[in-house]
């Protein structure tokens, strides 16, 4: 359930779908089904204008649509299961910006699906669709729905408030813009999360290395804690460099949830301090070096933070991670431009 907007071959904007948050309009709109109108392929729908009249399309086809044909619906939209249960929400995963939707002429296919939908909506309109959840799913995911989501019955209600309309051009040139505020937004909740919880995490963690007595604990200035167990030799690993270590990894509670071990043994290998784990690995490892054995505690906020990596990982959890540093490597240097004339020449 995702939307690509291509206003050319270079360019390209996913949105994800999410869910309209307006309650008063969700109460009023999401129970019962008796009065939903119908479109020839099947979807149950009610429309209201931005005034709040109902609106209903002669033969669930609107006349209209072919007049915004090839430009760009904003909205806020959502999904939710039979039982009221919130799948999605892109006022939530957009930070309140609005998803983008390219209109175009509805092909066969796209009868009975969000397609058809989003075309019976005029700006300003807010609208409620009940889809089989079976029929949503073979089109989208190309399966059944999930049998705990059909619990209180096989459809699944898309909810939508139609903002605005406009040209491809202009719609490309707000959602770049609206891009810079997300990242914005995402990094202000991000420090204010951080802010709150590593205090948390921090007791924790503390009260954890007491009753395991683990001593002697360096506190990194991002805020993790590194126990050394054996010292290596040489200098620790610097940014960009491959390190590959042994490793085992555990909640608080000593629950472990990944190793080496559970991959055959085989040792991981990455360049530290280029993002690809997380963060709380690439400032300790920065602090190791070659055939050093650590123990590493790492505050929620530079593991999974709010979201955790479930099921294995709950929301807001500090982590113990207990690593071998087998090897350290420079990066294999960049090939040099070959100064080769072309072939045939």
């Amino acid at each position: 359930m995702q939307f690509s907007f291509r206003p050319g071959a270079a360019r390209h904007l996913a949105l994800a779908a999410g869910v309209l948050s307006v309650a008063s309009f969700l109460s009023s709109c999401n129970k019962g089904g008796g009065d939903y109108a119908k479109t020839k392929s099947g979807i149950e729908y009610k429309i209201f204008t931005k005034d709040g009249a109902r609106r209903d399309v002669a033969g669930g086809e609107d006349a209209t649509y072919k007049d915004r044909v090839g430009k760009v619906m904003s909205a806020h939209i959502e999904y939710r299961t039979a039982g009221d249960s919130v799948m999605m929400k892109s006022r939530e995963r957009q930070f309140g910006v609005p998803v983008r939707i390219p209109l175009e002429a509805l092909t066969a296919k796209q009868l009975g699906a969000e397609p058809e939908a989003f075309a019976l909506l005029q700006p300003g309109d807010s609208g409620v669709f009940r889809f089989n959840a079976d029929t949503l799913y073979k089109r989208n995911a190309h399966m059944l729905a999930p049998a705990n989501l059909k619990k209180k019955g096989n459809y699944i209600i898309l909810t939508v408030k139609a903002v605005n309309l406009q040209t491809r051009d202009a719609a490309m040139a707000d959602a770049m813009a609206d891009q810079q505020k997300m990242m914005a937004e995402q990094q202000r909740q991000m420090r204010a999360y951080a802010a709150t919880q590593d205090k948390v995490d921090d007791a924790a963690l503390q009260d954890y290395m007491k009753k395991n007595n683990l001593a002697n604990a360096k506190k990194d200035p991002s805020g993790v804690y590194i126990i050394t167990t054996q010292p290596g030799t040489g200098s620790n690993a610097k940014a960009g460099q491959t390190v590959t270590v042994q490793y085992r990894g555990a909640l608080l509670d000593g629950k472990e949830f990944d190793s080496s071990a559970k991959h055959g043994g085989q040792p991981f290998s990455f360049p530290v301090g280029r993002g690809q784990v997380i963060p709380g690995w690439d400032a300790a490892l920065q602090q190791l070096n070659k055939g050093s054995k650590a123990t590493i505690l790492i505050p929620s906020s530079l593991a999974y933070g709010k979201q955790g990596s479930p099921p294995a990982i709950p929301a807001n959890s500090p982590l113990r991670f207990d690593i071998e540093v087998t090897d350290i490597a420079n990066a294999p240097a960049a090939a040099a431009p070959s100064m080769a004339p072309p072939a045939g020449r």
